[in-house]
């Protein structure tokens, strides 16, 4: 290389260091040194409660082997013993259980066990049983015998070793249908536990259901999911469905006596529905929550008329015909549910019963129609989907029968943490901008207001179904979109609640929260209820304010999902905060950190005090700050 050139390229190099340079300088002091404005007297929509809503669905152990208490699968035996996929075995020889309908339970097969009458030992088992030990387990089961098959046992079985077992003996029964009681203290603790129902006599024995449930059940719900539950404090939980309902019949559901209730094929998620968690059930899972039921009706499969019904069934009066049915099954007063999906996701093909969107804006318009005749106080929500033409498509047909829209989205995983976590964020605020437009231009949405449910919402889980700490930035940072849009989102239902995709994980014998679930319950229960506007450049972090409901108070939320400290300066206009207030911190040195049931948390919320505080917060790496500042 000549003189000449060498010195026309440094020359080159360094103009283009003066011109990028400053703005290389200027991002990272912006990111070393991020300052906001705090307009205290700018201040948006109150924040919606709504927005704190959880969804739960009959998807894997989300309802059954979560929220609800019962311990044994297929507990109606819809699949025949023995089989493939069965949980239940044959004690003694195999061919003597066999399924009859002859004198079924409930008009569903019932395995029948042929005794051989020489004090062998048949019947029916079942394993994989969570059990504590010293914990009480009551259940039942529900048995026809011949006289002569007694005695039969009943045994809890925790060792197969020094007579690790715990037996109800039998020694009277009949050729008619009767409910045993069964009361077990379990003698060690195990995952391995069974239960063993047998008989010594001869004759034969037919079993129409059988049940086992922890005997501190509340309402037949777990006692350990249903506390975390009440520490999340969601105002709102909808049901049953996701692609469940659009192939689910809620006459299924309900009927005082569970174990007649008819076991049918989940259709949606090719599993076993047994119809114990039915319509009855949610509402008492609503009534100990102390939170409002959200109905979805089956515009899949489903009819208007039987849509109708249901609505009846469930807020009729006592003198309507389904009014009198709910009063027959063990309810007299209405439950006045007030929020209505209708249908779910029909925009999809993996959903049962999808149509064009032609087609479906007559289905939904009828189905509302139907409704508001049972209940016309009802609020209607509305299948959407911006990333389609579905939404635009609805709001133009269906607008007079429609008071929210809804919208779902679920995230993928990112390698980065900077990639991963804007995501939710990202997407909810799509979301917005697609809707702001749609008022602007559609004559159908002029003087009328219909706000977002964004009734689906979450990360796909990590391996095992695990949440880590990157997701649980991401999923604050998404509930700071939806508070910075506090005008048009009005709902959001996390999905799900419990297990699959859930802010709750559990094993058979014990629960926690995920880290999204940590975010949350934080949020719900310490971030204000009025946004105030904040302006400046935060850089990497993320920040949203609002006052409390008495104004007393100014809270702060601050993402930093980056692996550095932070101190944000902030300029307070229009309020003098008093210098001292609490911190709660959500934070880890690990991104990849997370909670697992049965083992400490790695991932936990801490309160502290803070004092001293006039312009700066400090913002510690992989964390969420959620500050609480009283104000003079």
């Amino acid at each position: 290389m000549n003189k000449t050139r060498f010195i026309f390229i440094i020359f080159l190099v360094a103009v283009m260091l003066s011109v990028i340079s400053p703005r290389a300088a200027a991002s990272d002091k912006s990111a070393e040194n991020p300052a906001v404005v705090i307009e205290a007297d700018k201040t948006g929509e109150p924040i919606s409660s709504y927005i704190y809503g959880q969804f739960i669905e009959h998807l894997g152990r989300c309802i059954y082997g979560g929220i609800w208490a019962e311990m044994l699968e297929d507990r109606k035996f819809y699949y025949e013993i023995d089989t493939e996929k069965s949980p239940w075995t044959s004690v003694g020889p195999k061919d003597s259980v066999s399924m009859t309908r002859r004198d079924s339970y409930a008009s569903w097969p019932s395995p029948k066990i042929q005794l051989p009458g020489h004090g062998e030992r048949c019947g029916i088992s079942q394993g994989k049983l969570g059990l504590i030990k010293g914990k009480k387990y009551t259940g039942r089961v529900v048995i026809a015998a011949d006289p002569q098959a007694a005695p039969i046992e009943f045994n809890l079985i925790w060792s197969e070793e020094n007579n690790g077992r715990q037996t109800v003996l039998v020694k009277e029964l009949n050729n008619d249908f009767v409910k045993i009681p069964l009361r077990f203290e379990a003698g060690a603790a195990t995952d391995a536990g069974r239960l063993e129902l047998v008989g010594l006599g001869k004759g034969s024995f037919r079993v129409g259901a059988a049940s086992l449930m922890p005997a501190d059940n509340i309402d037949g719900m777990r006692a350990d999911t249903l506390k975390l539950l009440k520490e999340l404090n969601s105002p709102i939980y909808r049901w049953p469905g996701g692609n469940f309902v659009s192939g689910y019949d809620w006459r299924d559901g309900i009927g005082a006596d569970r174990d007649k209730r008819p076991p049918k094929k989940n259709l949606a998620w090719n599993d076993i529905e047994s119809n114990d968690f039915g319509i009855h059930e949610f509402m008492a899972f609503c009534r100990q929550l102390d939170t409002e039921p959200m109905m979805t009706v089956n515009s899949g499969f489903g009819d208007a008329y039987t849509a109708a019904q249901e609505l009846e069934y469930i807020n009729g009066s006592p003198q309507t015909p389904m009014g009198w049915l709910r009063t027959a099954n063990g309810h007299h007063e209405p439950y006045n549910v007030k929020w209505w999906c209708i249908g779910n996701e029909m925009y999809g093909p993996w959903q049962l019963g999808h149509m064009a969107l032609k087609h479906y804006v007559i289905k939904h318009n009828l189905f509302v129609e139907a409704m508001r005749k049972v209940d016309p106080s009802f609020k209607a929500i509305t299948v959407g989907q911006t990333e389609s033409k579905w939404s635009e498509g609805m709001l133009n047909r269906c607008a007079e029968y429609t008071d929210i829209i809804s919208e779902h989205f679920y995230c993928g995983r990112k390698d980065s943490v900077a990639e991963h976590v804007p995501q939710i964020a990202d997407k909810v605020a799509n979301k917005v901008e697609a809707h702001r437009d749609f008022r602007k231009r559609l004559e159908t949405l002029k003087d009328k207001n219909i706000p977002i449910a964004i009734d689906e919402w979450n990360y796909w889980s990590g391996k095992r179904g695990l949440y880590y700490l990157r997701d649980a930035l991401g999923i604050a940072k998404g509930l700071h979109e939806m508070i910075r849009n506090s005008d048009i989102v009005f709902m959001a239902n996390y999905a799900q609640t419990v297990n699959v995709l859930g802010a709750i994980k559990t094993t058979k014998t014990d629960a926690v929260f995920q880290t999204n679930g940590l975010v949350l319950k934080l949020y719900r229960r310490r971030f204000g209820t009025l946004p105030v506007a904040v302006t400046g450049d935060a850089g990497e972090l993320d920040v949203v304010a609002a006052w409390n409901g008495d104004r007393k108070s100014l809270t702060i939320a601050i993402v930093n999902p980056t692996g550095q400290q932070h101190r944000l300066a902030f300029d307070l206009k229009a309020a003098q905060l008093a210098g001292k207030g609490r911190l709660w911190l959500i934070a880890h040195s690990d991104p990849m950190a997370f909670n697992e049931p049965g083992k400490k948390p790695q991932v936990t919320i801490e309160e502290k005090p803070v004092v001293g505080i006039a312009n700066e917060l400090n913002v510690p790496p992989l964390s969420i700050c959620l500050y609480d500042l009283p104000v003079r």
